[in-house]
């Protein structure tokens, strides 16, 4: 066996050239499926725990992921607000240990506006139950003050105490509210949640923003001046949604079907992880398709090393002829040639590892700020050790497709001079 072994690695090494490109595309493919594999492990993860320690999502009555997707992540907008009323009454509810308004519906550069109170920054937790934290500045306290997310202050170069205006509706088009500046007080630390591209205002300042507007426009002829808003009642008439925190998560069922119940206006509860899970469902064909891709990669690699093996067998036929006269059996035959592809598997999965670990070092920083996924940095998982294990385990079965091949062969065969 250990003479076999040297023999597979001289004869490797004496073809290094060839073998090597062999075992690159192979250490490429191994790498892309790892990648794509811990992507779509993070991003599930990153994705879940947008919003932690948040036991209920309120709005008005839509579908639960609509109802997740708006108020959690600002995608999409909704079709229609739930009246404060609703909100103040529900916030008293026994069973609450706190409740956070939120009004979307304002932007700045594409960036979505979002009203809320300063306990939105003591409750809203990601991740592993983290809070949000300052990276510069303080939560705002008077109307015209603002929070931004890490991601809106980097890319429009802000810094606290500049001064911004915002535009009503999501787009970039949509009227100015030029006339009511609002002051840069604070900047978040980076979440990798959408956090990073909101900007925080008071829902006094949403209710501020539009005293003098109509119908979604401002009013001809007629304008309250900034300073002069505190004269008014500010407390807003509607709000978007709201996140609850419970006392006690024992309690999530009851109050979920006391508010889809609620008699005051048609209302809908939302537990955030079942929001998400269904998602996750409906994404999973994307997911699956990511999948396969990488392995047809790498069945594409293993079938390179099937394909180099075989084309270097025929100028092998003299060698293998005389390795058989010196007294080598069939089965050493077999097993050289077996043992090289499996050799060229192994150190290709190995050099793909390599590659994947150095790559997740380097654009991990890059992904987090870009997309917002926190790619974490660890040993392999239990589905990533299969899936390599899997590499090599089709590696070796199809090695032995030039072993067999190899076998096959004659001496006669192998000695008989070709012209």
């Amino acid at each position: 066996m250990r003479a076999v072994l040297l023999l597979a690695l001289k004869s490797a090494w004496a073809r290094r050239l060839t073998l090597g490109i062999t075992l690159v595309s192979i250490a490429l493919a191994s790498a892309l499926l790892l990648t794509v594999e811990r992507v779509r492990h993070d991003a599930r993860e990153n994705f879940s725990q947008t919003i932690s320690g948040v036991d209920l999502v309120v709005g008005p009555r839509t579908g639960g992921v609509q109802l997740v997707l708006y108020a959690v992540f600002h995608s999409g907008a909704a079709t229609h607000n739930m009246q404060w009323d609703s909100f103040d009454a529900l916030s008293h509810h026994p069973a609450i240990a706190w409740a956070v308004p939120i009004a979307l519906g304002d932007s700045h550069h594409g960036f979505p506006v979002l009203g809320t109170t300063p306990n939105y920054f003591e409750h809203f937790q990601y991740a592993d139950q983290q809070t949000l934290q300052m990276s510069a500045g303080r939560v705002f306290g008077e109307v015209f003050e603002t929070v931004l997310g890490n991601t809106v202050a980097s890319e429009l170069g802000y810094h606290v105490g500049d001064r911004i205006t915002l535009a009503h509706g999501l787009t970039e088009t949509g009227p100015s509210h030029a006339d009511k500046p609002f002051t840069v007080m604070g900047i978040l630390a980076p979440t990798g949640t959408p956090v990073d591209r909101t900007v925080h205002v008071s829902m006094e300042a949403i209710t501020a923003l539009h005293l003098d507007w109509t119908g979604g426009a401002p009013m001809p002829g007629f304008s309250i001046p900034a300073e002069h808003v505190k004269k008014f009642n500010l407390i807003p008439k509607e709000v978007t949604a709201m996140l609850i925190g419970l006392k006690s998560r024992s309690d999530v069922f009851r109050l979920q079907r006391h508010i889809n119940h609620y008699r005051g206006e048609p209302l809908m509860a939302v537990m955030p992880g079942v929001a998400l899970d269904e998602l996750w469902q409906t994404l999973a064909s994307v997911e699956n398709s990511l999948l396969i891709i990488s392995v047809l990669v790498v069945l594409v690699g293993l079938a390179g090393l099937v394909a180099t093996l075989l084309a270097a067998l025929n100028e092998r036929r003299r060698e293998l002829a005389i390795l058989r006269s010196l007294g080598a059996s069939l089965g050493e035959i077999f097993l050289m040639l077996t043992t090289e592809g499996l050799m060229i598997t192994v150190l290709g999965v190995t050099l793909g590892y390599v590659l994947f670990a150095v790559g997740m070092e380097i654009l991990a920083p890059m992904v987090q700020t870009q997309f917002g996924i926190h790619l974490h940095w660890r040993i392999l998982t239990v589905n990533e050790i299969i899936l390599l294990l899997s590499i090599i385990v089709t590696g070796f079965l199809v090695s032995l497709i030039p072993g067999w091949r190899a076998w096959r062969m004659s001496l006669a065969d192998g000695l008989t001079p070709r012209i």
